[in-house]
């Protein structure tokens, strides 16, 4: 989104070639007209973004209560989340056995847009009762301040006694006697503290698993179909 507040273009005058002074002058204000009808557009496409945002926040508002239906019902459905992100073509790479089965502990899945939208969202994982962490809501927000920077900011686990999924590559690697390296894997877990400048994970399942989570859950129930037929 665009500073609300405009700033005229500034010209930056030529100094003209000898014997072109007329030529150059008369260049010159076009240049000017030109920079004059440039701020108009920069105030019709400012005026447009600021319309854009409130249509934006309008259907936000609407979606609300359906979203909230939609999550009432998957709670009634045995491994709905799991089932989805183990279908999900990207975060299917991100998810091992260990966190697969944390994740049948997963009953909600929650994405909030801030009231203004520009300003960030927040992903919330709801969880029942786990041998895993004694959390029940975990979440993870983005925020991007004035100049279109963002941070994040996850919740910190309170993982129960040896369970903590984060660490279990370390520990393996420090009872072989050596570091971890980038290229070994990470728990999905790790995602709530990691901090970011960009955080390809959030929106994949901001703007493409929260929209429609039906259609991966489905392809599951597609693939069993097959196998019967």
């Amino acid at each position: 989104m665009s500073n609300p507040s405009i700033t005229p273009n500034k010209i930056r005058r030529v100094e003209p070639v000898d014997g072109a002074q007329n030529s150059h002058s008369d260049q010159q204000e076009i240049i000017e007209e030109i920079n004059a009808v440039q701020n108009r557009i920069d105030a019709l496409n400012e005026q447009a973004s600021e319309e854009i945002l409130k249509v934006e926040q309008k259907y936000n508002r609407l979606r609300k209560p359906h979203f909230e239906q939609r999550t009432n019902l998957t709670r009634k459905i045995p491994n709905f989340w799991m089932t989805v992100f183990i279908n999900h073509p990207q975060l299917q790479m991100l998810i091992d056995e260990e966190d697969e089965e944390a994740l049948q502990y997963m009953t909600f899945l929650e994405v909030e847009e801030f009231e203004d939208i520009k300003s960030g969202y927040r992903i919330k994982f709801g969880f029942t009762e786990n041998p895993y962490f004694t959390n029940e809501v975990l979440f993870k927000e983005f925020i991007l301040n004035e100049h279109g920077d963002q941070s994040s900011r996850g919740t910190p686990i309170k993982w129960k006694g040896g369970m903590d999924l984060t660490q279990r590559y370390t520990q393996q690697n420090m009872l072989k006697g050596r570091k971890r390296g980038l290229e070994e894997p990470q728990s999905f877990f790790s995602w709530f503290t990691e901090q970011e400048s960009g955080d390809e994970l959030g929106e994949v399942i901001k703007d493409d698993l929260w929209p429609n989570p039906l259609q991966y859950f489905l392809v599951c129930c597609v693939v069993c179909c097959d196998q019967y037929h």
